[in-house]
């Protein structure tokens, strides 16, 4: 006997703008069901009637068949009454609910637009703007939810019949894509030339490509903001590029128009290919291949290259379809902005800021509401790492294995990402950049106040890194009002948030190592070489690197040579004349650093795992002088990584234990055994290689004996010092062996781009 039900499903997460109310419609009339779907502030309500086992079956398709953009976070399912009907409607969007969906991020196209996009017998053929419910910009160009049109900066391109007809059949493809059109009626390509020349259409297409092919420099409008492109295997454009942007030796980022074209200049294993052909597409950090038709100033010193794949149709077309003539066929593809400065994503900004650095524009009349940069990842034993979580990624939330009252984190002051979180979810916000410049702090307040508007968070406390002169923490300060703020030291929250990542819900503590470059510590010391006994309450500095004057903070900073000396100073060691960085420093320069660390003018303690890497990159005489963070670092790991030592490492000592007033005793590691032995493979001519090679295991071997020593199960890894890919599969290794787990990053980057989520769970315990 059929028995009718009629229930109401409440669905949260990411429904909007992804094809999920054709798909409930489509679902329900192949099962016979009446009833309807529509979109609120919650999500998503469907009520579906019909025949009782129909109805499990509907539910069951709903959680396990969604679009592949959706993202079902919960079905909340009850019986109502029958109301009858025989139809399925798809219904006007509701602004009720009191709860809140999630907003979907920006997409690469997919294979059926690019299909579209090539077939001369189609109307969306060479369509810059193509796109469905399944591809498209979403998060860079959303005012408000619920994502309809009019919530979106599409609201100003008013369909045509065509397009309209698409839009409101629930069985197309396109049915409530909200930036649907078309050439008739989507927005307009415009390029620009550096005397104020303007083409349209496709001639300015077919300009914007022979301005690549000539050696010149580009302005692309793309979906987050304005790029800067050139022919990545002109060596001569790369380099007026790199001295217009003052990029230093600082790697550029390639883009091809395939994987077939990826795998002709980078070692792309399946993992790599997975992530680059991801719906995300991001900048995927890989070994460059020998032959490569690369430039060598794309990426001066360095292994790898960071590779992307076309994401937006613009993109292809700059590439060029079959009946095109040719462009280069791997293209340079950073960040429209001069080092430092946010990214433009307005016209005018973009045409003013960019005046010095670009010879044309190309560009469209579609609106970027709020800027997004490309994400960066690295794929370490087969798992993607993050590097920098942007587009693609933003503003998907993270889970919280806590539930947390509605709060702001604002992160720290390099790599800033900032978040926003109540109950069990997290929202972090796109990479915003370095917090040293007023619009870089405007960009800062504009991400944080839209993100709140699309989460519907209004935070109650506010949480900021202890450092009292961050830019973050005083704009924390200056804009907390009558709310309350907490701070939360550095390197605790880099562990938190590995911590949260894997779900740990703060009852036990974790033994973490927090190896990064700065951070500040409660003694005023600058820490970053940190061993931590930590739950989400509080934490315990149970060992460090032993403290080096830190001389002239940024001089010593960009000047590895000086950290070299510093660290030979504070092992007791001579700086003889046949050392490298000894031979780097002027005599001038020697003498007053001399003075500084002897009597400590203008000096810092630091315990920076960062800066001892510096330092052994200098005396292996890697690189005495950096233009770029981790510069020094990054070339040494380049040289040692296919490097074997076979087990032969350098070992670190112990002397003894510190007394840390804020958090009890802790023991000092010691790098002066480490520093006799680079210096002994130096005289011996040891290459630099091997060097680097022994060093790094080195460092891995010193967390598996510490973690041994500890009798941990488990250790978290995080700080910018574990993006290092040898430093980490060395350590993974280590543990491996020792029967330890270790937890590392998968979701946040190990760098400061993560510290917003340890903050939050820090700072909303206890």
């Amino acid at each position: 006997m059929m028995v009718r039900r009629r229930v109401r499903i409440c669905v949260h997460g990411v429904v909007q703008g992804v094809g999920f109310r054709p798909f409930v419609y489509t679902t329900a009339a192949a099962l016979g069901l009446s009833g309807s779907v529509r979109n609120d502030s919650s999500g998503a309500i469907v009520e579906a009637e019909g025949d009782g086992h129909a109805i499990d079956e509907f539910v069951s398709r709903l959680r396990d068949d969604a679009p592949p953009l959706a993202v079902i976070e919960a079905l909340q399912c009850q019986d109502v009454p029958l109301v009858g009907g025989t139809e399925f409607q798809i219904a006007d969007t509701s602004r009720s609910g009191g709860g809140r969906t999630l907003a979907s991020p920006d997409v690469a196209m997919c294979e059926q637009c690019a299909a579209e996009q090539r077939d001369p017998a189609d109307r969306r053929y060479r369509h810059a703007f193509v796109n469905c419910t399944n591809c498209g910009p979403r998060f860079t160009i959303i005012t408000a939810l619920p994502y309809d049109r009019a919530a979106t900066t599409m609201a100003d391109f008013p369909m045509c019949a065509e397009c309209a007809r698409d839009y409101t059949t629930p069985s197309d493809r396109r049915f409530h894509a909200q930036p649907v059109c078309c050439p008739e009626c989507g927005p307009r390509l415009t390029y620009r030339d550096g005397e104020g020349r303007v083409a349209a259409g496709e001639s300015g297409l077919a300009r914007a490509r022979r301005l690549l092919r000539d050696g010149g420099i580009l302005a692309v409008k793309g979906i987050g903001g304005y790029h800067l492109a050139c022919d990545a295997g002109a060596d001569d454009a790369v380099s007026v590029l790199r001295r217009r942007k003052r990029r230093g030796d600082k790697p550029f980022a390639v883009m091809v128009a395939d994987l077939p074209g990826a795998r002709a200049i980078a070692d792309v294993d399946d993992a790599s290919a997975r992530v680059l052909t991801g719906i995300q597409r991001p900048i995927v950090l890989m070994e460059r291949l020998a032959g490569a038709c690369i430039a060598d100033s794309v990426a001066p010193h360095n292994p790898d290259l960071g590779v992307l794949l076309a994401y937006a149709p613009l993109h292809v077309l700059l590439f060029g379809l079959p009946d095109d003539e040719p462009g280069p066929r791997v293209l340079v593809m950073t960040s429209g902005n001069v080092a430092g400065e946010p990214i433009c994503f307005a016209d005018a900004d973009a045409l003013n800021r960019l005046a010095h650095l670009a010879d044309g524009w190309l560009m469209h009349d579609r609106s970027i509401l709020v800027p997004c940069d490309d994400s960066v990842v690295r794929v370490v034993d087969g798992t993607e790492l993050p590097m920098r979580r942007s587009r693609g990624y933003a503003p998907l939330p993270v889970s919280l294995p806590v539930p947390v009252p509605p709060t702001l984190a604002v992160g720290a002051d390099v790599k800033n990402t900032m978040a926003v979180a109540e109950g069990r979810y997290a929202w972090l916000s796109q990479h915003i950049g370095d917090m040293d410049d007023l619009a870089t702090l405007s960009a800062f307040d504009a991400a944080q106040q839209h993100l709140r508007t699309l989460t519907g968070v209004e935070p109650e406390l506010v949480v900021a890194d202890a450092h009292p002169r961050y830019r973050s923490t005083t704009w924390a300060l200056r804009n907390c009002g009558a709310r309350p703020i907490r701070s939360v030291q550095h390197h605790h929250a880099h562990i938190a948030a590995v911590m949260a990542e894997h779900g740990l819900d703060g009852t036990r503590q974790v033994l973490g190592f927090a190896f990064d470059g700065t951070g500040y510590g409660p003694d005023g010391a600058v820490w970053g070489g940190e061993v931590m006994l930590a739950d989400y309450k509080g934490y315990r500095r149970v060992a460090h690197l032993g403290y080096v004057p830190l001389a002239g903070g940024d001089a010593s900073v960009l000047r590895p040579y000086r950290m070299a000396l510093a660290h030979l100073w504070a092992a007791g060691l001579p700086w003889d004349g046949d050392l490298a960085p000894v031979q780097a420093c002027p005599p001038d320069e020697r003498g007053v650093l001399r003075h500084q660390l002897e009597t400590g003018l203008a000096c810092v303690p630091t315990s920076s795992m960062g800066r001892l890497f510096d330092a052994v990159s200098a005396l292996a005489g890697v690189r005495q002088v950096v233009a770029y963070e981790a510069q020094a670092a990054i070339e040494l790991e380049g040289l040692a990584r296919h490097e074997d030592t076979g087990g032969d490492g350098y070992g670190f000592g112990f002397w003894g234990s510190g007394s840390d007033t804020d958090t009890g005793p802790s023991a000092i590691i010691d790098a002066a055994p480490v520093l006799r032995d680079v210096i002994a493979d130096v005289r011996s001519g040891t290459p630099a290689r091997v060097i680097g090679a022994r060093f790094h295991r080195a460092v891995s071997g010193l967390i598996a004996d510490l973690a041994v020593s500890f009798d941990a199960d488990a250790v978290a890894l995080s700080g910018g010092v574990f993006q290092n890919p040898l430093l980490l599969r060395l350590t993974k290794d280590a543990l491996r062996v020792k029967g330890i787990t270790a937890l590392t990053h998968r979701r946040v980057p190990p760098n400061d781009g993560g510290i917003a989520l340890g903050q939050l769970v820090v700072g909303t315990s206890g």
